[in-house]
């Protein structure tokens, strides 16, 4: 009668453990105001141009528009697909979350009773003094049962927190994990594009010097039979070997690209580099996303979402150590069965029961307890302003993504405005040159011009590319 009514304790007080388990002495969680304005600045549009084009109302935003919808090249698509599965830091912030989710599932555990079934044999020798009949007795016991081993009664809610601070660092790791692919798809493309442009520029270069070097060996021959003066042949070889440097620059650069597209696909390339720079109706495409409103990025982007998870974290944290300044309470209790033969082990009579309930309250900590307080709200402050600043950055680099959506198309179409300008001038300089009217310098000067005016211009056209990626980014896109 004795064993029931332990028993039907033992069960009263673990269903009341499981009851109150679900109280908590963590703060109310609030989420921080967002600390930056409700709308992202609007940019004027350049004056003198055609305006940048703007999304259309039906555009869809940007973290709902696949990396492949949005990336229509295809070695591009390729080259992100590899990097996805090949890149180690984004293989490294996927053993993150499983580092993580094992670090969850431990502190989990404390929540239910860890639950144990043992045997052992216990074998003494008992000196003669200490019997009554004065000989030595060796004696033998064997025991088997079911125990719990300090199952914390969780009264104050500190386990529970405990629990909670490691889902959420879980959570803030898988956050982080889809930061790091978006990050890696804006990356990989920007890269792309990047040696693109110097592939572009190199042939640039290498026509120019070619053309240069014809007009060098013509004016070579001019001076051999009196025709050119030698300060035109120094003239056209400075031009001449200017093109060359350029190229050899280009070259060096583009190969550089190469290597850090490498890296980032985290393999080398399954074929030689091709494809073009992005067109203007493709950049024009790409820069149509919707901007939204900046509360739209709580929810876009996963790295504020990450610092958020961050700061529930360390909410909970302050919850566990207010816990600490109660009584802990835990229980250790054991059922089974003892005999001195292993034979009858099992047999009726032999049971045996143990039930131990522990109380400690904290009494004297040296501080420690207060310390520990105080530690937990200090980073749970800390969380708050990592929360803050990121989502101050992530509005910083919208809106910086946004003013060059509307000055880069303007500044592109001033750039090409350029360069026809300058071929026409060399045209038309070149044709006083034949008649007599203008000088060969005045032409060198114009080939010049018009060489570096091509030069800007890919790099305005590369400008405006990255700007849009950045864009796509920066609103949340490139995870799915």
């Amino acid at each position: 009668m004795m064993k029931k009514l332990t028993l039907r304790t033992s069960a009263a007080v673990l269903l009341a453990a499981g009851v109150l388990s679900g109280c908590s002495m963590a703060p109310v969680y609030q989420r921080p105001a967002a600390p930056v304005a409700g709308e992202f600045p609007s940019n004027a549009p350049a004056a003198g141009g055609p305006g940048a084009s703007q999304p259309g109302a039906d555009a869809r935003s940007a973290a709902d528009t696949g990396w492949r919808e949005f990336f229509t090249d295809e070695r591009l698509q390729q080259l992100i697909a590899a990097a996805l599965e090949n890149n180690r830091d984004l293989r490294t912030a996927a053993l993150r979350i499983e580092e993580a989710r094992a670090a969850y599932n431990i502190q989990r555990a404390d929540r239910v009773p860890n639950l144990n079934i043992g045997v052992s044999e216990t074998r003494g020798r008992t000196p003669g003094f200490a019997t009554p009949s004065g000989q030595a007795v060796v004696s033998e016991r064997f025991d088997a049962g079911l125990s719990m081993s300090a199952f914390e009664l969780d009264f104050f809610g500190r386990v529970k927190s405990l629990s909670d601070a490691a889902l959420a660092s879980y959570l803030a790791s898988d956050e982080a994990r889809q930061a790091a692919q978006i990050s890696i798809v804006a990356e990989v493309a920007k890269a792309y594009f990047t040696e693109r442009s110097y592939a572009e520029q190199f042939t640039l270069a290498q026509r120019t010097y070619e053309a240069r070097r014809r007009t060098y060996e013509l004016t070579q021959q001019r001076v051999e039979v009196g025709a050119s003066s030698r300060l035109d042949l120094r003239s056209n070889e400075t031009l001449m070997e200017t093109a060359r440097a350029s190229a050899l620059a280009l070259a060096r650069q583009r190969a550089q690209a190469e290597n850090a597209l490498t890296l980032l696909v985290g393999a080398p390339p399954s074929q030689a580099a091709s494809g073009a720079m992005a067109t203007d109706a493709q950049i024009d495409a790409m820069s149509a996303v919707p901007a939204g409103l900046p509360s739209d990025l709580l929810a876009r982007r996963p790295d504020i979402r990450a610092a958020e998870q961050r700061l529930k974290a360390a909410n909970a944290n302050i919850g566990a150590a207010r816990a600490a300044f109660f009584p802990r309470i835990s229980l250790t209790a054991a059922i089974g069965s003892a005999s001195p033969e292993f034979s009858g082990l099992f047999d009726g009579g032999n049971g045996t029961w143990s039930f131990v309930p522990q109380l400690t309250l904290p009494i004297f900590q040296g501080g420690r307890n207060v310390a520990n307080l105080n530690l937990a709200e200090v980073r749970k402050n800390i969380a708050v302003s990592d929360y803050e600043r990121t989502i101050q950055v992530a509005f910083r680099e919208v809106a910086d993504a946004l003013a060059a959506r509307t000055y880069l198309g303007d500044q592109v179409a001033a750039q090409r405005a350029v360069q026809d300008a300058q071929a026409d001038r060399l045209r038309l300089l070149q044709l006083r040159f034949e008649n007599g009217v203008a000088s060969s310098l005045d032409v060198l000067d114009a080939q010049r011009e018009l060489f570096n005016a091509e030069q800007q211009l890919v790099q305005a056209r590369l400008l405006r590319t990255t700007s849009a990626i950045d864009l796509y980014r920066a609103l949340g896109g490139g995870l799915k």
